[in-house]
């Protein structure tokens, strides 16, 4: 039997997941010159001579899917050696090495869409999770191995949150829909950045989202809460929150309102906290954990 030509080909790609009802993974279905039958496959592919691997993977994904990405910094890597591949109808001694990274788009992007034409795909879309794990949807094998390998990136991040009190109502903000728990209600504050004093980040993150200066007293508890789901950057994150919880003040003639735009807060009010202990309020587990601690 005549030796057969070899070919190496290096190609990159990317999990791309979100979190809505359910788990859901961007794939690309494959071009019927390529597959007869339907398959999909992760949005990416062959690196150009001197390219950068996160460079071809983000030139690919604008091309197969219409949207901007963010590329992790790991990745896998998989080999395939097919002794006998026909290639554009050519037999050839083929290796495939595949760099698979985790990547994600923001949690607004459009619906995906291909936009090279004549490429090696022609859909791309959104497919729960469980239908591609169970093989409802054809994928290729790349697809499930690296599915196995994948894990959510975890996060751990520590906040500061405030109990601000105006007699019988308590101050909250609502979540926007950038944020995982969007519409729900929760105390002010936010991320304490690195080397950042609890104290100075509440103040900070409280003129953000309120619109009004605060002055930060005494440490009330420390809640905590871990939960899977989509960041605002579209990131699917296993999520550690730890929850410093101060109590707070603000002048008495202060007029409370949304400061920052395009943030994760979309509303500001005084409620009441029967209205939360009744249930009427949607609210995190922090404001019930952190009104029952201040004497709510």
């Amino acid at each position: 039997m005549p030796t057969l030509p070899r070919r190496q080909r290096v190609a990159a790609y990317a999990v791309i997941m979100r979190v809505t009802s359910r788990p859901e993974v961007l794939l690309c279905r494959l071009a019927p010159r390529i597959s007869r039958t339907e398959l999909w496959t992760l949005p990416g592919g062959g690196l150009d001579h001197g390219e950068d691997p996160r460079d071809a993977l983000l030139r690919e994904i604008v091309e197969e899917t219409g949207l901007s990405a963010t590329v992790g910094d790991t990745a896998h890597v998989y080999s395939a050696h097919l002794p006998r591949a026909s290639r554009d109808g050519v037999m050839t001694d083929f290796h495939a090495l595949r760099i698979v990274y985790d990547a994600w788009v923001p949690s607004d992007a459009p619906a995906p869409r291909v936009v090279e034409v004549d490429g090696s795909t022609v859909e791309a879309a959104w497919h729960p999770l469980e239908r591609v794990v169970d093989g409802t949807v054809p994928v290729v094998a790349m697809v499930g191995e690296a599915l196995a390998d994948h894990l959510p990136f975890q996060l751990q991040r520590v906040a500061a949150y405030a109990v601000i009190r105006r007699g019988s109502a308590v101050l909250l903000t609502r979540l926007s829909a950038r944020a995982h728990h969007a519409g729900a209600w929760t105390l002010p504050g936010g991320g304490v950045d690195h080397g950042e004093p609890p104290a100075d980040a509440l103040a900070r993150e409280v003129a953000e989202e309120c619109g009004v200066e605060c002055e930060v007293g005494r440490l009330l508890d420390v809640h905590d809460t871990h939960f899977a789901g989509t960041a605002p950057s579209g990131r699917v994150e296993d999520f550690h929150g730890v929850h410093l919880v101060f109590a707070a003040t603000i002048a008495d003639d202060a007029d409370p309102r949304v400061a920052e735009v395009g943030g994760t807060t979309d509303d500001v009010a005084w409620v009441e906290v029967a209205d939360v202990e009744s249930g009427n309020v949607p609210v995190l587990d922090l404001v019930r954990h952190a009104l029952g601690l201040a004497g709510g």
